[in-house]
């Protein structure tokens, strides 16, 4: 049985956006007493499974979809991903601006994806 591209795509970008997440903000908590450096450094390396995601999510992705589809899905994710992460790794309250960006995401979706 074959998996659905859709679902192959969004799974790997949605893993992808976990690791790109941590390696983009994770720093900031953990890190803040280290040298920026050694953030980058430690960040880069949290990237590289991102990309390792990232890019066959994207190959496997453009056999189905166009690139600015493949660009909206990946910020939508993102938004999914990151408001978890802020809320609850990174402790930060929750903004009803997070739900205007998903508004906005939702109308990106529907506009790139309608026929």
């Amino acid at each position: 049985m074959q998996i659905p591209v859709i679902v192959q795509t969004t799974g790997l970008l949605a893993l992808s956006n976990v690791f790109m997440t941590f390696a983009w903000y994770g720093h900031l908590k953990k890190l803040e007493n280290k040298a920026w450096w050694i953030a980058a450094l430690i960040s880069w390396s949290i990237a590289l499974f991102e990309y390792l995601l990232q890019v066959p999510a994207n190959r496997i992705g453009y056999t189905q979809f166009s690139l600015a589809q493949l660009k909206i899905m990946q910020e939508a994710i993102t938004l999914s991903v990151f408001v978890p992460f802020a809320m609850l790794y990174m402790n930060q309250p929750f903004k009803l601006d997070y739900v205007w960006a998903a508004l906005c995401l939702v109308g990106a979706v529907y506009f790139i994806f309608r026929s």
